[in-house]
């Protein structure tokens, strides 16, 4: 029985949750919403240390912590900015193989205690939910790190069959849930387990590069509600709120993030397994372009009263965006109007982008998201798209059939010129050409990120 003081910590352990969630709802406030959250998560894994009676184990639980805690500053200090997404898959799917791996010790419990029939129908529902979805949540994220890491091909990932074979895993999972409702033994669980882990697999395999950081929201997701079946199953309230706090913001997020790209979940998880894909070809194109140098495009930028700065992706992996800063500096003192133009999926997640900014001290002022300042690119004199490709794709808007179709973009096409600084005429995430490239008001700017960008701040300098 835990004490009531006890149950007091933990609900305002609960409380410190929802307002750290509050806070990571801005940008101003995030920093204390994660310390907040944190501060609350510390206290509920020392809590059980002060109120229980009789602990199992102790050394080994202990160990555990300082394995987690090292694993954790490690991660902190090591993985950078662009490796985020990463991270969260991985974090993701370590909270729902922990989940599943609690599940199934409280599953031996209950069979060695022959409590099958006392135990109660709902929390043998939550056990076996807790199993096979953590599995799923576990062996998901897995293929998604393994993914965004290049440790595999980013491509959608088909086989002869696999709907079937998918659809198979789905309703053996169904129908061992059932049995292991209706006879619970720790073998039932095991078996839910391998088929939750294979199951999970399966749902990532057919997912393309573009659309892994959907996948990477739906887990957590998922992740989420397998907490909160675990805290039902461990009658621990805090469990319970911390679980449905995830799983409800992991769900929103997806739907968000599926409505930036303008596609169902539906079509983004199954998309593959009916024909289509979330790439396309991936070869460069040949068609003639207009290029220019960096003092080309330095007069252009030098002589124009109104910037919009597209950022992508490919700027952080260049780390460009500490030279790009100090170029809108440089123009911005001369009078001119800059501002940055976000995509909900310019980076790897939502707000990725706003980090990756953030690490170059942009003020967050600048920072405009797409429904913001789309109307505004008409009036623009110059677009400066940075490491971006998709997101500025009139292929959206155009090409029925293309991958993106259907996904808004940023207006970048209305402006008055366009500089578009790229590697190669390699295409994007999508894999197809992007029609921007070959307009009248392109000039393309060839060569890394970071090179190209600190030649371009040095003409505009000399101007």
């Amino acid at each position: 029985m835990i004490p009531t003081w006890a149950q007091l910590v933990y609900l305002a352990c609960a409380v410190a949750f929802i307002l750290a969630l509050k806070g990571l709802s801005g940008p101003r406030t995030a920093r204390v919403g994660n310390l907040i959250g944190a501060g609350a998560a510390v206290v509920a894994c020392a809590l059980p240390f002060f109120y229980l009676q009789r602990m199992d184990n102790v050394a080994l639980i202990l160990i555990a912590i300082a394995i987690g805690t090292a694993g954790g500053v490690y991660g902190a200090q090591k993985v950078t900015m662009t490796q985020m997404p990463q991270m969260v898959a991985l974090f993701n799917g370590v909270g729902g193989g922990a989940a599943a791996l609690v599940a199934l010790v409280e599953l031996q419990e209950i069979t060695h205690a022959r409590v099958g029939d006392t135990a109660g129908w709902f929390v043998l529902v939550a056990t076996a939910f807790t199993i096979f979805v953590g599995s799923v949540s576990f062996a998901g994220s897995a293929i998604t790190f393994a993914k965004l890491q290049d440790l595999m091909t980013s491509r959608p990932v088909t086989f002869p069959g696999l709907a079937v074979v998918f659809g198979g895993a789905l309703v053996g999972g169904l129908v061992l849930s059932g049995l292991l409702i209706a006879d619970p033994t720790v073998w039932a669980g095991i078996v839910l387990a391998l088929l939750g882990l294979g199951f999970g697999v399966l749902l990532v395999l057919p997912v393309g590069g573009a659309d892994v950081p959907i996948v990477i929201s739906l887990l957590n997701a998922f992740t989420g509600l397998t907490v909160a079946a675990g805290g039902y199953v461990l009658s621990n309230t805090l469990l319970l709120v911390a679980g449905t706090l995830v799983g409800a913001a992991g769900t929103f997020l997806t739907l968000l993030m599926a409505r930036a790209m303008g596609r169902s979940v539906a079509n983004i998880l199954f998309g593959a397994l009916k024909g289509g894909s979330t790439l396309g070809s991936g070869e460069a194109s040949d068609r003639p372009v207009r290029s220019a140098g960096p003092v080309d495009a330095a007069i252009m930028l030098g002589y124009a009263d109104r910037v919009i700065i597209v950022p992508g992706y490919g700027l952080a992996v260049a780390q460009a965006q500490h030279t790009l800063r100090e170029l809108v500096d440089v123009l911005t003192a001369r009078g001119t109007q800059v501002d940055y133009a976000i995509h909900p999926v310019a980076g790897r997640m939502p707000g990725h982008m706003n980090v990756l900014l953030a690490e170059a001290q942009v003020p967050y002022e600048q920072l405009k998201e797409m429904d913001d300042i789309n109307g505004d690119f008409k009036d623009a004199d110059v677009v400066l798209v940075v490491g971006a490709n998709d997101v500025v794709n009139p292929a959206a808007k155009t090409t029925p059939g293309a991958p993106i179709y259907g996904m808004p973009i940023l207006n970048a096409d209305e402006a008055k010129q366009v500089i578009f600084m790229k590697r190669s005429m390699r295409p994007g995430f999508a894999g197809i050409e992007n029609e921007l490239l070959f307009e009248e008001t392109t000039t393309l700017l060839f060569g890394d990120a970071k090179d190209t960008m600190g030649k371009l701040l040095s003409a505009v300098k000399a101007l």
